[in-house]
């Protein structure tokens, strides 16, 4: 099995080896994903209202984490939909079921959120 050459980093050099491509993944998602870039902006909204709303600061903890779990599962969904479509971009069932599979984590991801901002913001009043 080939191993990748960056594999034989450590320390520091591997830490920041990993956030230049975390970056760089971040970049593409945003360039290449609508869902992603639909998302980001709708956190860049959230995360400061979840600061500004009389909440604990548990509940207030769970809103914005709430929040980034959505962009986190649209990353890998993104990343499992670019895979599939680097293996094949004919129409096979497994595909179909992976995809699927990701944008159903996506969807409740986003139900997460009703959920948790209703219950931090109802448990306040």
């Amino acid at each position: 099995m080939e191993e990748s050459p960056f594999k034989g980093k450590t320390g520091w050099r591997r830490v920041w080896n990993a956030l230049g491509y975390s970056l760089a993944g971040i970049r593409s998602a945003y360039r290449h994903e609508e869902a992603f870039r639909q998302e980001l902006w709708l956190s860049a909204c959230l995360v400061p209202l979840a600061l500004c709303l009389p909440v604990g600061w548990l509940g207030r903890a769970a809103m914005i984490a709430s929040v980034l779990l959505v962009l986190i599962v649209e990353l890998l969904n993104s990343a499992i939909e670019a895979a599939v479509d680097r293996i094949s971009l004919a129409q096979h069932d497994l595909a179909k079921r992976a995809k699927d599979i990701g944008s159903a984590a996506v969807l409740l991801s986003l139900l997460n959120v009703v959920v948790v901002w209703l219950g931090a913001c109802l448990a306040h009043f």
